[in-house]
């Protein structure tokens, strides 16, 4: 019945006892999740209640505008059942039912006035049928349209290549990328390099009155006179040597001069500090020398791997190719490979062109791109094989693990600092960084492993088709919320969504580990997962707007004036 002139009601079980809408909404709410589709109040005054039930949002309310006779309300029910358990509309058995209700006006009043439906605008009216079939949503809202879903998504996409031009994703892309490159597959060691470390023991068992830096005069002449009868193909001196060699060893200086396989190494001027750079050793000729520099990104970690460079005019150094270039260049010489450069400029060794790093959407900005950058193909931690000082001199090595290979000579010594962070850290510990003797080896691998084996370089995709991706993982994010759409419980809804999302992003990470291994590209996977995200977050709020545009004022529910006419009492 209604109280407080039709704006609240009460359901009175018998004259002491009576239920408010308050007391029954947990269990209505319970009854619309499970698929109520119909509320019936068929007795008293029942506009109060219909106020007060406006807020659950229940399909189709029908309830009687006055107290209704019990007979009224018996032959009224009794009629609406029978028009719509044929097959009427509900709006069809309502006016059917009011119009058989003619015949009792003689004695009773009014009686076709007295019933009143009260409709959610944004259901549509059930029909007998389908509230005996199952069904999957139970709440209708409001789409995008095709048209919205496009907007939405070149709007996003535009909005996450701004914010990745900007270098905002940086950071992130850059750790999605190590994650990416240590769940690769792993790969076979190079056969076709050998690593000496001069470790710090080798250091403390060298005479501190002969020796400068981490390697003497005396252990680098014996050190040469062991390896060079196993004729490997190349070797490297990782060991900076701006001074000249002693006096009493003229046989090193003939080593170093005339040994035409030893590359040496120096240090070009520094581009951010007023650093001259390091010399190479002055017996080395220019042609056999070559930089030693690494870059680093901004979070410490080397990722890249450059070739050639332009010194400056004041550097010391003024080696134009890397240490790892030039050592390889001399192992694929032997093979009759030798350096070429296409009209772009791009080194070229046999088939393969080490296209250089350019400036991208936000990975890395133009400023960051000096030089001859490729990213760099890291192997295994172990994927390169090592002997110490000690063993070489000793004797304790097998000949076959020097022969026609690359020797690369450097220390690994921790106090000598020479240590970095690689993809594969995953802390600033020192147990987590590698010593720049192994870096030297991982590049030098790197260039032979694509000239001779094929392995895939790495590569970033070109800045067009990188918005192009984004716009797609932007679109696919908006047709997914929008085929999810809302529902009557928005937790469902959004646990769906989020499911939906989850699934979208992990399959773009399975997606770009494949693309990866298989090809060297390394797709951005930080703003494709983020185009669908917030693409799909925004058609949820579109559609969210239109549900709401769709309410009346005061409320969700309207009287349908198309069955019920004003009539005056």
């Amino acid at each position: 019945m209604s109280q407080e002139e039709g704006t609240t009601g009460q359901i009175f079980i018998n004259e002491n006892e009576s239920l408010s809408i308050p007391q029954l909404k947990h269990g209505l709410k319970k009854a619309i999740q499970r698929g109520l589709k119909i509320a019936i109040f068929n007795s008293c005054d029942g506009l109060g209640l219909a106020q007060q039930l406006a807020d659950l949002y229940i399909p189709q309310i029908l309830v009687m505008r006055e107290p209704v006779p019990d007979r009224v309300a018996q032959e009224f029910l009794k009629y609406f059942l029978e028009a719509f358990a044929k097959g009427d509309t509900f709006y069809l058995s309502v006016r059917e039912a009011r119009e058989k209700l003619q015949g009792l006006e003689a004695q009773f009043p009014y009686a076709t006035w007295l019933p009143a439906i009260y409709q959610n605008p944004a259901a549509f009216p059930p029909t007998w049928e389908s509230l005996h079939l199952p069904q999957k949503t139970r709440y209708t809202s409001p789409r995008c349209s095709l048209r919205a879903v496009l907007i939405t998504s070149i709007a996003i996409a535009s909005l996450v290549s701004g914010i990745r031009h900007l270098g905002i994703f940086q950071p992130l892309e850059l750790k999605a990328y190590d994650r990416l490159l240590a769940l690769r597959p792993q790969e076979k060691p190079d056969s076709r390099l050998l690593v000496v470390t001069v470790t710090e023991a080798d250091i403390r068992s060298q005479n501190p009155e002969t020796r400068r830096g981490s390697l003497s005069d005396d252990s680098l002449a014996q050190l040469l006179q062991k390896l060079e009868p196993f004729k490997p193909h190349a070797i490297g001196l990782d060991i900076y040597r701006d001074y000249p060699v002693a006096n009493n060893h003229p046989d090193l200086v003939q080593q170093l001069q005339q040994q035409n396989g030893l590359i040496a190494i120096c240090k070009v001027s520094d581009r951010t500090l007023d650093e001259p750079g390091i010399s190479p050793p002055p017996e080395v000729p220019p042609d056999r020398v070559g930089f030693s520099d690494f870059i680093v990104d901004s979070d410490g970690v080397i990722r890249r791997h450059l070739l050639v460079l332009t010194p400056e005019p004041t550097s010391l150094c003024q080696a134009s190719y890397s240490f790892s270039v030039q050592l390889a260049f001399r192992y694929l010489a032997a093979d009759g490979i030798l350096p070429q450069w296409t009209p772009e400029g791009y080194l070229q060794l046999g088939k393969v062109i080490f296209k250089p790093l350019e400036t991208n959407t936000g990975i890395y900005q133009k400023s960051d791109l000096w030089g001859h950058q490729i990213l760099l193909n890291y192997r295994p931690d172990r994927g390169i094989e090592r002997v110490t000082l000690s063993d070489v001199l000793q004797g304790r090595i097998n000949p076959n693990s020097v022969r026609d290979r690359i020797i690369i000579i450097g220390t690994t010594a921790p106090s000598f600092g020479d240590y970095w962070l690689t993809p594969f850290s995953q802390d600033n510990s020192p147990a987590q960084q590698v010593p720049g003797v192994l870096m030297q080896a991982q590049m030098t691998s790197q260039i032979l492993s694509a000239v001779l084996d094929k392995r895939s370089l790495l590569c970033i995709m070109p800045g067009w088709s990188e918005i192009i991706g984004i716009w797609v993982c932007a679109l696919i994010g908006a047709t997914m919320a929008e085929r999810v759409g809302l529902s009557d419980n928005w937790r469902n809804t959004f646990l769906k969504l989020a499911i939906s999302i989850s699934i979208a992003v992990v399959g773009l990470f399975g997606l770009s580990l494949a693309v990866l291994t298989q090809s060297g590209y390394w797709l951005p996977v930080v703003p494709f997962s983020f185009a669908v995200i917030a693409a799909s977050s925004s058609v949820v709020v579109i559609e969210i707007r239109l549900q709401q545009g769709k309410k009346l004022p005061g409320g969700s529910y309207e009287i349908d004036s198309r069955i019920i006419a004003s009539r005056d009492r």
